[in-house]
């Protein structure tokens, strides 16, 4: 097992945890506010979410695409990774702005 698959995983379970949070947070404000800005960002979230949720069901979950995402070549889990790796920083970074 590729380092960078444990990267990509770990990763995705991160961005689902803080966009569970920023959603929360956006949605609330949207049910106060009612402008549309919160009503982008609380779309956004809960979209992002749904997509880092799939990816943690076929990057772990599902067998075959797991199993056949593991065959590929080490350069592909590197790029998946450094991907995730980017998404979880601009995450990690609009909790921030959310939370301060």
């Amino acid at each position: 097992m590729s380092l960078w698959l444990q990267v990509i995983w770990v990763a995705a379970g991160l961005n689902v945890v803080l966009l569970l949070g920023l959603s929360y947070v956006w949605g609330r404000n949207y049910g106060r506010f009612r402008s549309k800005h919160t009503l982008g960002l609380a779309a956004f979230g809960l979209i992002l979410l749904a997509e880092n949720a799939l990816a943690l069901y076929l990057f772990y979950v599902h067998a075959d695409l797991s199993a056949w995402i593991a065959a590929q070549a080490p350069i592909a889990h590197r790029a998946m990774g450094g991907l995730r790796v980017l998404e979880l920083v601009a995450i990690a970074f609009l909790a921030w702005i959310t939370w301060d």
